[in-house]
C-alpha cells in the first residue's frame, strides 16, 4: 500500500489546538411534510444519525491524519465509510417526517478511518492502525496530543451537534427518536452473511424491539443484533444522546449490496420506512419517562 505523500503524511509535531479546523456533524431537516426545510422552528419527532456517511479525509490538514496514506481503493472501500448509509439515511427521515412532525438527519463530515464518531476517546477502534485486512498508515503510533487533536476536532463537534439538535427539540416541547443508520458488508473474514437488515438495541430495547414486531413482511431478513450487538461497543453514540434524557432509541444495520445504488437506497427505504413509522406509533403508546 503507498506511504503518505510528502503533503499529507501525518504530522509528527503537535499543533496548538487552536490552529485545528472543527469538523462539526452536519445536520439536514424535513418539515411535516417532508420537505426540505433550514429553520430550526420545526418540532421533529425523530433524529436520524449517520456517523460512517462519508469517506473524505483532510488531505489538507497532515495534524489530522491527510490521507492517512491510503490509495484510492481503501478510500472506496467499505472500510472508510459505510457504504449506502447516508442515502438510506436521508431517505429514511423524509419518508418518516409526514408521521412525526418532522425529521433531522446528523451525519458526519469525515472518514470513520480518521475518528471513528461512534467510539469514545480511548477505544482502540477510534483511530485504528488496522481496520479488519486493511492497515491504515496514518494512525500508526500516534500520539496522545495526536489523539486528543483529532478528538477536538471531529468527535466533540460532530457530538456537540447531535446534542445541540436534541437539545432544541426537547425544549420545543418534544422527545425525539434516535435512529442510527448504518451497512454492513455481505462477506466477513471469508464468512457470508445472509442477514440483510439487523436491528440492535443498547440498554433500552423498547423502540428495537417494536422494529422486529413489525418487520415481518417487509421483504427483508430481519434478524436481531446481527451482525452486530450492543457487546461489540457499537451502540456508543445512541449511548451517549439517548441514554442521559431516556430517549426511544435503535440502531439499524443494512447489508451494503442492497444499497449501493441510488436506486438501492430509493427501494430499501420504501420496505424500511412503514416497520419504522408503525414501530414508533407503537412506542408512543408507552413512551420513556421524562429526564
Amino acid at each position: 500500500m503507498p506511504q503518505p505523500t510528502a503533503a499529507a503524511r501525518p504530522s509528527t509535531s503537535p499543533v496548538p489546538a487552536a490552529d485545528l479546523p472543527r469538523f462539526p456533524g452536519i445536520v439536514e431537516r424535513w418539515d411535516a411534510a417532508a420537505r426540505p426545510c433550514t429553520g430550526e422552528d420545526d418540532t421533529a419527532g425523530v433524529v436520524v444519525i449517520c456517523e460512517h456517511a462519508s469517506n473524505a479525509l483532510p488531505v489538507e490538514w497532515p495534524a489530522l491524519g491527510g490521507d492517512l496514506g491510503l490509495d484510492a481503493a481503501t478510500r472506496d472501500a467499505h472500510v472508510a465509510w459505510d457504504i449506502g448509509a447516508l442515502g438510506l439515511a436521508r431517505s429514511i427521515a423524509a419518508g418518516l417526517a409526514p408521521g412525526t412532525g418532522g425529521a433531522v438527519l446528523v451525519h458526519a463530515p469525515l472518514s470513520r478511518l480518521v475518528y471513528d464518531l461512534n467510539r469514545a476517546p480511548d477505544h482502540p477502534g477510534a483511530m485504528p492502525a488496522r481496520s479488519e485486512v486493511f492497515e491504515v498508515p496514518g494512525n500508526r503510533d500516534l500520539t496522545p496530543a495526536q489523539r486528543l487533536g483529532r478528538t477536538r476536532a471531529l468527535y466533540l463537534p460532530f457530538h456537540e451537534t447531535l446534542r445541540a439538535e436534541i437539545a432544541r427539540l426537547v425544549a420545543l416541547g418534544r422527545r425525539p427518536a434516535l435512529v442510527a443508520v448504518h451497512s454492513f458488508t455481505p462477506v466477513f473474514h471469508g464468512a457470508l452473511r445472509a442477514v440483510e437488515f439487523g436491528v440492535i438495541h443498547d440498554d433500552d430495547r423498547t423502540l428495537t424491539d417494536a422494529v422486529m414486531a413489525a418487520a415481518p413482511g417487509c421483504g427483508l431478513e430481519t434478524r436481531l443484533n446481527e451482525p452486530y450487538s450492543a457487546a461489540g461497543d457499537v451502540t456508543h453514540t445512541i449511548r451517549l444522546h439517548a441514554g442521559p434524557l431516556k430517549l426511544h432509541n435503535t440502531m439499524l444495520e443494512i447489508r451494503n449490496d442492497l444499497i449501493a445504488t441510488e436506486a438501492g437506497q430509493r427501494k430499501i427505504a420504501a420496505q424500511l420506512v412503514p416497520v419504522l413509522a408503525r414501530a414508533l406509533q407503537d412506542v408512543e403508546a408507552a413512551p420513556c419517562r421524562a429526564s
